[in-house]
């Protein structure tokens, strides 16, 4: 364990990570140099060779005030920690590229942690499974891990919370006071003040995109089981995957529709032998708990009402694309849709019918 840092040392270091291109690999440099207030004081003088074994071309601003910017921190109510402290997670000691600090809104907790990633782009099914997931994954007193984005990430954690149950991590890619995207910002600040906001960008510091693959490792880290809800074949959701599989993290697949770009990444994941998730249990007993037990009123369907849904399948349709499929006229389809509707089995999004995971 590294020996913990002077005040002046972590001030120096919030500096150098304040500035948009020290990034992690920068920064583990500058720290491999010395004590960062040292390292910090040749890069202002513009000491060349630190700033070549820093992999900088060009000089650090003069104007960067390492104090001011602790001062801003703590203003915000973010602890700042680095290896050492007692709050640094155990599993970043063995990291193999691990960050050189943590902002964090508050403690990080411990016990069973899942990721639950996917598309920005997802479907209502995989919306709905990503809800499912994170509701019930925290009602089992699972910690919830993930990124904040839109789609599935931000629908796994905002049913996570919802539940005021476990406690929920969102990994963030951009500084503290930066909220990203904004159309979350009511979780972002409920996360903040009921939750876990961490990340490695300062205050201030924008969400640039080298950013996301970087946060992305350390969502992978923080977790004991990845699970990938949908995804498409490249993207966010494949690079925690990659750092999760670097970590020897076990990665788990939702499977979805072979139709449905939004399910091509997962299913693939599938068919190269990760675990499947056909259900919260599944996941539970993955991380050696016991599989909850779950009442869940199902919906009783008749055989029109079943034909209807297996016309309809787990993809957008109009009215019309349904009546051709199922055989069954146009009045009965869409009686049995607005009765389905009621339900909570199907749901209308501005004329595209889709049918609700339960």
């Amino acid at each position: 364990m590294s020996p913990p840092l002077s005040p002046d040392d972590r001030a120096a270091l919030l500096a150098m990570a304040s500035i948009a291109s020290f990034g992690p690999k920068r920064l583990q440099a500058a720290l491999a140099l010395g004590p960062p207030a040292r390292t910090w004081a040749r890069l202002v003088a513009r000491h060349v060779p630190t700033m070549r074994r820093c992999g900088l071309d060009r000089p650090v601003p003069v104007d960067v005030d390492p104090e001011q910017i602790r001062s801003r921190h703590t203003a915000l109510g973010v602890d700042v920690i680095v290896p050492g402290d007692p709050d640094w997670p155990a599993a970043l000691e063995e990291d193999p590229d691990p960050p050189v600090l943590l902002l964090t809104s508050a403690p990080l907790p411990t016990g069973p942690a899942v990721a639950v990633v996917g598309t920005r782009r997802c479907t209502g099914y995989g919306r709905a499974v990503a809800a499912r997931l994170g509701a019930e994954l925290a009602e089992a007193g699972v910690v919830v891990v993930s990124g904040l984005a839109a789609g599935i990430d931000a629908a796994a954690q905002r049913a996570a919370y919802d539940t005021g149950t476990a406690p929920v991590v969102g990994v963030i890619g951009s500084g503290p006071d930066v909220i990203y995207p904004r159309r979350n910002e009511r979780l972002w600040r409920d996360l903040a003040a009921g939750g876990v906001l961490v990340g490695e960008t300062p205050a201030g510091g924008q969400p640039l995109k080298w950013r996301f693959p970087a946060r992305n490792r350390i969502i992978a880290a923080l977790s004991d089981i990845v699970v990938v809800v949908e995804s498409r074949t490249a993207g966010g959701s494949m690079h925690t995957v990659d750092a999760a599989q670097e970590r020897a993290r076990p990665v788990m697949a939702v499977p979805g529709p072979i139709t449905s770009p939004a399910s091509a990444g997962t299913n693939r994941l599938l068919a190269e032998g990760c675990a499947p998730v056909c259900d919260t249990d599944d996941v539970l007993v993955a991380l050696g708990l016991a599989a909850a037990e779950r009442f869940r009123c199902a919906v009783q369907l008749d055989p029109a009402d079943a034909q209807l849904l297996d016309a309809l399948g787990w993809e957008p349709s109009t009215v019309d694309e349904v009546v051709q499929r199922s055989g069954l006229g146009l009045a009965e389809v869409s009686r049995r849709l607005a009765e389905l509707s009621v339900r909570g089995a199907v749901r209308d999004s501005g004329g595209w019918w889709e049918r609700v995971a339960r």
